[in-house]
C-alpha cells in the first residue's frame, strides 16, 4: 500500500470517531499552545499520508481563516477583564496577556477544527463511510440507505434545474434584469423540481422494495469495509499527536 493513500483507506467509521475525539478533547483546553501544536501535527501527516490537491485545501481553508481572524479580534477587544499584564493600550481598550491567549487560544482551535475535518472530508469518500458506520457502528439500514439515496439525487436534481432553466429562457421566461426577481422567479422552478423529486424518490423506494429491502440489520455486505491492522496504527498516531498537543500545551503555558 502506498504511502500517500493510507488516510484515503483508513476505515471512515474509526476516522471520524477520532474527528469526534479531538474536538471534544480540544474544546476543554484554554492554551494556544495546544490547538497549534495539533494543527501542526495533522497537517505534517496530512503532506506525509495523503495525496489531497492542496489548491483546493487553501481555499477551503480561506472562510475559517476569516472566522478565526474575526475570534482573535473580538475576543481581544471585547473580552471581559481577566486581570493579567497590559501590554497593549489604544485609545481606552486595553488588552492584557491573558486576554490575547484566550483569544489566540480560540482562533487557533477554529484553524484546529478545520484542518482535522478537512482531513475527513478530503479522503474520505461519502458511500464508504455510510457503509463503514452501518458495518461498525450498527447504523439503521433505513437510515444509510436514505441517506446515500439522497445522496445520489444531488447532481441528477442539479442537472435538471439547468434544464428547466434553460426550457424558461428559450420561451422567454427568467430575464429578469434585477437579483430581487430572479430570487422572486425561483417559484417557477420549485414546483417541477418538488414533482421530478417525487417521481424518483417512488420509483426508488419501489427498486429496493423489489429487491427484497425492508430495512432489518443486515448479516452480510456487497461491499464489507473492514477494519484492518494499518487502521489501529493510524489511530494510534492521532491520539499520540492528540495527547502530546495536550501535554505541551499545559507545560508550555
Amino acid at each position: 500500500m502506498q504511502l500517500r493513500n493510507q488516510l484515503h483507506t483508513m476505515n471512515p467509521a474509526l476516522k471520524f470517531l477520532i474527528v469526534v475525539i479531538s474536538m471534544l478533547t480540544l474544546a476543554w483546553f484554554f492554551n494556544p499552545w495546544t490547538p497549534f501544536l495539533f494543527f501542526i501535527g495533522i497537517l505534517t501527516v496530512q503532506v506525509v499520508l495523503s495525496s489531497v490537491k492542496w489548491k483546493l485545501w487553501l481555499l477551503l481553508m480561506i472562510p475559517f481563516s476569516i472566522t478565526a481572524i474575526g475570534y482573535l479580534w473580538t475576543t481581544v477587544l471585547f473580552a471581559a477583564d481577566t486581570g493579567g499584564t497590559i501590554i497593549w493600550t489604544w485609545n481606552s481598550i486595553e488588552v492584557t496577556d491573558e486576554q490575547l491567549s484566550r483569544a489566540l487560544s480560540l482562533a487557533l482551535r477554529v484553524i484546529a477544527f478545520s484542518a482535522i475535518s478537512l482531513l475527513f472530508v478530503l479522503t474520505t469518500q461519502p458511500v464508504t463511510f455510510i457503509m463503514s458506520l452501518m458495518q461498525q457502528f450498527r447504523l439503521s439500514p433505513k437510515l444509510a440507505y436514505s441517506i446515500l439515496v439522497g445522496y445520489q439525487f444531488l447532481p441528477v436534481i442539479k442537472e435538471e434545474f439547468i434544464q428547466i432553466r434553460h426550457a424558461h429562457r428559450l420561451r422567454g421566461v427568467g430575464m429578469e434584469k434585477w437579483w430581487w426577481q430572479r430570487l422572486l422567479g425561483m417559484r417557477r422552478m420549485l414546483i417541477p423540481l418538488l414533482a421530478a423529486a417525487v417521481r424518483k424518490a417512488e420509483r426508488s423506494a419501489f427498486a429496493m422494495e423489489a429487491r427484497g429491502f425492508t430495512g432489518q440489520p443486515r448479516t452480510a455486505f456487497f461491499k464489507p469495509v473492514p477494519v484492518r491492522l494499518h487502521d489501529w496504527v493510524l489511530v494510534a498516531l492521532f491520539m499520540t499527536i492528540l495527547t502530546a498537543s495536550c501535554l505541551l500545551g499545559v507545560l508550555w503555558t
